[in-house]
């Protein structure tokens, strides 16, 4: 007979409300003043916090397109910098975030707007960490032994499969070609003539160490 899952003790509403209001006060006080860019970008971040809790490739490819083809913070080449550079060391969430936070605060107002921008990505990234541990931790051994929440979670780690996929995509496209043409439907078609020869034998080089 399977053990009986064990129920932690649930953390005390009034510490899930010093977290939430800690992480979020940014976001009044940067409306309030009037700065529009750092609102914005303290509320993307915010939100990414929030998808980004089962892990970060399973968003970086909305985070890509959002960031480059929505709000024009950063273009293609160099979000497709900012992605090379989280696979240099691990963690690559954090690299990815401080670079495009940084990046455009400095487009937006030189030096000390970017690090303005940087200090508020990292608060509205690493504060809700406390918060989701708080939340979540009492209750992840009783709803892991649910037998249609474990169906449940398969099914998501598929779907984020995909979304991996996609991101592979989207960062082959860009890395292969220099221009490439949006479509209302699918991935963006590549520009054919824009290839980029001097990536092939990189990836060459890549996919036989892989292979290995």
């Amino acid at each position: 007979m399977a053990p009986e899952p064990h129920h932690g003790t649930p953390t005390k509403p009034t510490t899930l409300l010093f977290w939430a209001a800690l992480w979020l006060a940014p976001l009044p006080i940067l409306h309030l003043t009037g700065q529009a860019l750092l609102f914005d970008l303290a509320a993307f971040f915010a939100k990414l916090a929030v998808l980004t809790f089962g892990g970060a490739y399973a968003v970086l490819a909305w985070m890509a397109q959002e960031v480059v083809e929505t709000r024009h913070w950063l273009d293609a080449a160099q979000m497709i910098d900012a992605l090379g550079l989280a696979e240099t060391t691990p963690g690559p969430l954090i690299l990815v975030t401080q670079f495009v936070g940084q990046l455009a605060g400095h487009q937006a107002g030189g030096l000390w707007f970017e690090l303005a921008a940087g200090a508020l990505t990292l608060w509205m990234t690493f504060v809700p960490c406390f918060l989701w541990i708080f939340a979540g931790a009492p209750h992840v051994e009783a709803l892991t032994a649910r037998p249609r929440l474990r169906a449940a979670l398969a099914a998501i780690t598929a779907a984020v499969v995909g979304v991996i996929a996609n991101l592979s995509l989207w960062f082959a496209l860009h890395t292969l070609f220099a221009e490439t043409r949006a479509q209302p439907l699918g991935p963006d078609w590549p520009v054919l003539a824009s290839l980029r020869w001097q990536a092939l034998p990189l990836i060459a080089l890549a996919w036989g160490f892989w292979g290995r």
